[in-house]
Protein backbone atom coordinates (compact mmCIF):
# COMPACT_ATOMS: atom_id res chain seq x y z
CA UNK A 1 0.00 0.00 0.00
CA UNK A 2 1.69 3.27 -0.80
CA UNK A 3 2.99 5.06 1.69
CA UNK A 4 3.26 1.96 3.83
CA UNK A 5 6.03 0.46 2.38
CA UNK A 6 9.07 1.68 3.59
CA UNK A 7 10.48 0.96 7.00
CA UNK A 8 11.87 4.26 9.06
CA UNK A 9 14.73 3.56 11.19
CA UNK A 10 15.25 7.22 11.68
CA UNK A 11 13.14 7.18 14.92
CA UNK A 12 10.97 4.53 17.06
CA UNK A 13 7.84 2.55 16.28
CA UNK A 14 5.88 1.60 19.17
CA UNK A 15 5.05 -2.02 17.78
CA UNK A 16 9.07 -2.66 17.22
CA UNK A 17 9.74 -1.02 20.79
CA UNK A 18 7.46 -3.50 22.56
CA UNK A 19 8.83 -6.37 20.18
CA UNK A 20 11.87 -5.21 21.48
CA UNK A 21 10.60 -5.47 25.45
CA UNK A 22 9.28 -8.75 24.41
CA UNK A 23 12.83 -9.93 23.70
CA UNK A 24 12.16 -10.12 20.05
CA UNK A 25 14.54 -9.48 17.35
CA UNK A 26 12.24 -7.59 14.67
CA UNK A 27 13.77 -3.90 15.48
CA UNK A 28 16.29 -1.35 15.19
CA UNK A 29 19.19 0.73 17.61
CA UNK A 30 16.68 3.37 17.51
CA UNK A 31 13.74 1.19 19.05
CA UNK A 32 16.36 -0.66 21.87
CA UNK A 33 17.57 3.15 22.29
CA UNK A 34 13.97 4.03 22.82
CA UNK A 35 13.27 0.97 25.34
CA UNK A 36 16.20 1.78 27.16
CA UNK A 37 15.01 5.36 27.76
CA UNK A 38 11.67 3.73 28.87
CA UNK A 39 13.25 1.11 31.14
CA UNK A 40 15.16 3.60 32.65
CA UNK A 41 12.08 5.53 33.88
CA UNK A 42 10.30 1.96 34.67
CA UNK A 43 12.21 -1.23 35.07
CA UNK A 44 9.21 -2.81 34.61
CA UNK A 45 8.87 -2.67 30.52
CA UNK A 46 8.95 -5.98 29.88
CA UNK A 47 6.43 -7.20 32.35
CA UNK A 48 4.29 -4.66 31.34
CA UNK A 49 4.51 -5.79 27.78
CA UNK A 50 3.78 -9.49 29.13
CA UNK A 51 0.75 -8.51 31.30
CA UNK A 52 -0.29 -6.83 28.17
CA UNK A 53 -0.51 -9.51 25.72
CA UNK A 54 -1.50 -12.20 28.50
CA UNK A 55 -4.35 -10.07 28.88
CA UNK A 56 -5.01 -10.12 25.00
CA UNK A 57 -5.03 -14.00 25.80
CA UNK A 58 -7.49 -14.36 28.00
CA UNK A 59 -9.75 -11.78 26.65
CA UNK A 60 -9.78 -13.59 23.39
CA UNK A 61 -10.29 -16.92 25.02
CA UNK A 62 -13.22 -15.28 26.66
CA UNK A 63 -14.66 -14.16 23.92
CA UNK A 64 -14.83 -17.39 22.08
CA UNK A 65 -16.10 -19.84 24.72
CA UNK A 66 -18.58 -17.36 26.89
CA UNK A 67 -18.68 -14.99 24.57
CA UNK A 68 -19.32 -17.07 21.18
CA UNK A 69 -17.75 -14.49 19.07
CA UNK A 70 -16.49 -16.07 15.62
CA UNK A 71 -14.96 -13.10 14.26
CA UNK A 72 -11.92 -10.48 15.06
CA UNK A 73 -10.70 -7.42 13.80
CA UNK A 74 -7.35 -6.64 15.87
CA UNK A 75 -6.47 -3.21 15.40
CA UNK A 76 -2.84 -2.44 15.97
CA UNK A 77 -1.77 -5.92 15.64
CA UNK A 78 2.07 -4.99 15.96
CA UNK A 79 4.41 -7.63 15.32
CA UNK A 80 4.12 -11.38 15.85
CA UNK A 81 4.72 -13.12 18.81
CA UNK A 82 3.30 -16.75 19.26
CA UNK A 83 0.71 -17.49 20.62
CA UNK A 84 -0.84 -14.89 18.31
CA UNK A 85 -4.78 -13.69 18.91
CA UNK A 86 -5.89 -15.95 15.69
CA UNK A 87 -4.28 -18.88 17.31
CA UNK A 88 -5.74 -18.09 20.61
CA UNK A 89 -9.23 -17.56 18.98
CA UNK A 90 -8.88 -20.78 16.28
CA UNK A 91 -7.94 -22.95 19.06
CA UNK A 92 -11.11 -21.73 21.10
CA UNK A 93 -13.22 -22.34 17.28
CA UNK A 94 -10.99 -23.55 14.45
CA UNK A 95 -13.79 -21.68 12.29
CA UNK A 96 -12.58 -18.41 13.68
CA UNK A 97 -12.21 -15.33 11.08
CA UNK A 98 -9.43 -12.94 11.99
CA UNK A 99 -8.32 -9.93 9.99
CA UNK A 100 -5.39 -8.15 11.59
CA UNK A 101 -4.41 -4.41 10.78
CA UNK A 102 -1.21 -2.42 11.20
CA UNK A 103 0.68 0.44 9.92
CA UNK A 104 4.58 -0.67 10.19
CA UNK A 105 5.68 -2.34 6.53
CA UNK A 106 7.76 -4.74 8.81
CA UNK A 107 4.64 -6.22 10.27
CA UNK A 108 3.72 -6.64 6.58
CA UNK A 109 7.22 -8.81 6.31
CA UNK A 110 5.38 -11.15 8.64
CA UNK A 111 2.51 -11.65 7.23
CA UNK A 112 3.12 -15.05 6.21
CA UNK A 113 3.30 -15.70 10.21
CA UNK A 114 0.09 -14.23 10.59
CA UNK A 115 -1.55 -16.35 7.75
CA UNK A 116 -1.08 -19.51 9.27
CA UNK A 117 -5.13 -20.03 9.49
CA UNK A 118 -7.02 -23.26 10.42
CA UNK A 119 -8.41 -25.07 7.34
CA UNK A 120 -11.75 -23.82 8.80
CA UNK A 121 -11.17 -20.28 9.22
CA UNK A 122 -9.69 -17.28 7.56
CA UNK A 123 -6.54 -15.36 8.90
CA UNK A 124 -6.29 -12.44 6.37
CA UNK A 125 -3.77 -9.04 6.81
CA UNK A 126 -4.86 -5.60 6.23
CA UNK A 127 -2.03 -3.10 5.94
CA UNK A 128 -3.74 0.31 7.16
CA UNK A 129 -3.34 3.39 9.50
CA UNK A 130 -6.20 3.28 12.64
CA UNK A 131 -6.86 6.58 11.80
CA UNK A 132 -8.58 5.57 9.03
CA UNK A 133 -11.28 3.52 10.41
CA UNK A 134 -13.56 3.65 7.09
CA UNK A 135 -10.50 2.05 5.04
CA UNK A 136 -10.47 -0.70 7.50
CA UNK A 137 -14.06 -1.81 7.98
CA UNK A 138 -14.12 -1.36 3.98
CA UNK A 139 -11.02 -4.24 3.94
CA UNK A 140 -12.34 -5.84 6.92
CA UNK A 141 -15.90 -6.33 5.55
CA UNK A 142 -14.22 -7.86 2.53
CA UNK A 143 -12.98 -10.91 4.95
CA UNK A 144 -15.83 -10.69 7.67
CA UNK A 145 -19.36 -10.90 7.66
CA UNK A 146 -20.82 -7.09 9.53
CA UNK A 147 -23.81 -8.77 9.60
CA UNK A 148 -22.68 -10.88 12.27
CA UNK A 149 -20.85 -9.88 15.42
CA UNK A 150 -17.08 -9.32 15.87
CA UNK A 151 -14.96 -8.05 18.46
CA UNK A 152 -12.72 -5.31 17.50
CA UNK A 153 -9.24 -5.68 19.29
CA UNK A 154 -7.59 -2.31 20.42
CA UNK A 155 -5.06 -3.47 22.30
CA UNK A 156 -2.61 -1.46 23.69
CA UNK A 157 -3.19 1.48 20.94
CA UNK A 158 -4.97 4.15 22.34
CA UNK A 159 -2.73 5.49 24.21
CA UNK A 160 -0.90 6.38 21.26
CA UNK A 161 -4.08 8.58 19.98
CA UNK A 162 -4.37 11.62 21.87
CA UNK A 163 -8.06 13.87 22.32
CA UNK A 164 -6.98 15.94 19.93
CA UNK A 165 -6.61 13.77 17.35
CA UNK A 166 -9.98 12.14 17.98
CA UNK A 167 -9.15 8.63 19.73
CA UNK A 168 -12.95 8.77 21.41
CA UNK A 169 -14.25 9.38 17.76
CA UNK A 170 -12.24 6.81 16.51
CA UNK A 171 -13.51 3.99 18.58
CA UNK A 172 -17.03 5.16 17.38
CA UNK A 173 -16.36 4.83 13.99
CA UNK A 174 -15.04 1.77 14.12
CA UNK A 175 -17.98 0.70 16.49
CA UNK A 176 -20.85 2.14 14.31
CA UNK A 177 -20.75 -0.41 11.39
CA UNK A 178 -20.63 -3.31 13.80
CA UNK A 179 -23.73 -5.22 14.98
CA UNK A 180 -25.06 -5.33 17.83
CA UNK A 181 -23.67 -8.15 20.12
CA UNK A 182 -20.06 -7.26 18.84
CA UNK A 183 -17.59 -6.15 21.31
CA UNK A 184 -15.20 -4.19 22.09
CA UNK A 185 -11.57 -5.51 23.92
CA UNK A 186 -9.15 -2.30 24.92
CA UNK A 187 -6.36 -1.99 27.06
CA UNK A 188 -4.27 1.39 28.18
CA UNK A 189 -1.36 2.53 30.02
CA UNK A 190 -2.08 5.18 32.95
CA UNK A 191 -0.11 7.41 34.85
CA UNK A 192 -2.93 6.73 37.76
CA UNK A 193 0.20 5.05 39.89
CA UNK A 194 2.98 7.57 38.82
CA UNK A 195 2.00 10.56 37.45
CA UNK A 196 5.73 11.98 37.43
CA UNK A 197 6.64 9.06 35.27
CA UNK A 198 3.69 9.12 33.08
CA UNK A 199 4.65 12.78 32.43
CA UNK A 200 8.10 11.76 31.69
CA UNK A 201 7.48 9.05 29.07
CA UNK A 202 5.29 11.29 27.48
CA UNK A 203 7.56 13.98 27.20
CA UNK A 204 10.23 11.05 26.42
CA UNK A 205 7.88 10.22 23.25
CA UNK A 206 7.27 13.86 22.24
CA UNK A 207 11.03 14.48 21.50
CA UNK A 208 10.79 11.43 19.43
CA UNK A 209 8.19 13.14 17.31
CA UNK A 210 5.34 10.31 18.41
CA UNK A 211 2.29 10.57 20.89
CA UNK A 212 1.95 9.31 24.02
CA UNK A 213 -1.55 9.73 26.29
CA UNK A 214 -1.58 7.93 29.44
CA UNK A 215 -5.23 8.25 30.40
CA UNK A 216 -6.70 8.13 34.14
CA UNK A 217 -9.28 5.20 35.07
CA UNK A 218 -12.39 8.02 34.24
CA UNK A 219 -10.54 8.52 30.86
CA UNK A 220 -9.98 4.88 30.16
CA UNK A 221 -13.91 4.43 31.08
CA UNK A 222 -15.62 6.60 28.41
CA UNK A 223 -14.07 4.21 25.94
CA UNK A 224 -16.66 2.15 26.60
CA UNK A 225 -19.79 4.91 26.66
CA UNK A 226 -23.09 3.28 25.44
CA UNK A 227 -21.49 -0.70 26.11
CA UNK A 228 -22.41 -3.32 28.46
CA UNK A 229 -19.06 -3.75 30.40
CA UNK A 230 -18.20 -7.67 31.25
CA UNK A 231 -17.55 -7.98 34.76
CA UNK A 232 -15.14 -7.16 36.03
CA UNK A 233 -15.78 -4.18 34.09
CA UNK A 234 -12.57 -1.87 34.19
CA UNK A 235 -9.66 -3.24 35.88
CA UNK A 236 -5.74 -3.94 35.86
CA UNK A 237 -4.72 -5.80 32.74
CA UNK A 238 -3.15 -8.02 35.38
CA UNK A 239 -6.49 -8.19 37.32
CA UNK A 240 -9.01 -9.28 34.54
CA UNK A 241 -10.17 -12.54 34.56
CA UNK A 242 -7.43 -14.02 35.36
CA UNK A 243 -8.89 -17.83 36.01
CA UNK A 244 -8.72 -18.04 32.40
CA UNK A 245 -5.01 -18.47 32.83
CA UNK A 246 -1.78 -16.85 32.00
CA UNK A 247 -1.14 -14.64 34.84
CA UNK A 248 2.32 -12.74 34.85
CA UNK A 249 4.27 -12.72 37.36
CA UNK A 250 5.34 -8.88 38.62
CA UNK A 251 8.13 -8.13 40.83
CA UNK A 252 7.51 -5.49 43.62
CA UNK A 253 3.89 -4.32 45.31
CA UNK A 254 3.43 -1.93 42.96
CA UNK A 255 0.65 -2.56 40.15
CA UNK A 256 1.41 -2.92 36.20
CA UNK A 257 -0.17 0.30 35.28
CA UNK A 258 -2.04 -0.38 32.86
CA UNK A 259 -6.02 -0.88 32.27
CA UNK A 260 -8.55 -3.33 30.38
CA UNK A 261 -11.83 -4.13 30.04
CA UNK A 262 -14.11 -5.76 27.58
CA UNK A 263 -17.68 -4.74 26.39
CA UNK A 264 -20.23 -5.94 24.66
CA UNK A 265 -22.43 -3.63 21.66
CA UNK A 266 -26.13 -3.87 22.65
Amino acid sequence: MAGYDRIDTTKPHPARVYDWLLGGKDNYPVDEEMAQQLLALDARGPEMARVNRAFMHRATRWLGTEGGVRQYLDIGTGIPTEPNLHQIAQQVAPDSRIVYTDNDPIVLRHAEALLRSTPEGVTEYVQADAREPETIIEAAGKILDLSRPVALSLVALLHFISDADGAHELVRRLLDPLPSGSYLVLSHVTGDFDPLGADQATELYERRGLTLAPRSRDEFAAFFKGLDLIEPGVSLAADWRPELGEVVPVPGDEPIPGYAGVARKP
